[in-house]
């Protein structure tokens, strides 16, 4: 079966929400998480520190440049993501459409080649 990334996209400015909706937001993740298991389709699933921890790496003049923060200057960044062993697209979006609710954030999902 193909397997697919299910990242979530948070805001740059997102540190920690309020810890009665941060304790909300984490039992949804972990229903979300069991669901997953128990369905057979979670491969990985990894939650990242916030992108101002980021270190960025470049070549520039035929040496490595390392910087502070994201490659990218945007406004979002990934927070997390799973990965998932699913049958097909419409699979893997089901999976993400929970993951939107569950993290209360924007979802991209994009199969691996």
């Amino acid at each position: 079966m193909p397997q697919f990334l299910v990242a979530i996209h948070l805001p740059d400015d997102f540190d920690q929400p309020a810890a009665e909706a941060d304790a909300e937001m984490g039992r949804a993740i972990d229903v979300l998480n069991e669901e997953m298991i128990a369905a057979g389709v979670r491969v990985f699933v990894g939650g990242l520190h916030p992108a101002r921890r980021a270190k960025s790496l470049r070549a520039k003049s035929g040496k490595v440049l390392v910087t502070d923060g994201p490659y990218i200057e945007t406004k979002e960044h990934i927070g997390g993501f799973w990965v998932l062993d699913v049958a097909d697209l419409e699979a893997a979006l089901g999976w993400g459409r929970k993951a939107v609710i569950a993290c209360r954030a924007p979802v991209e999902v994009r199969e691996f080649q």
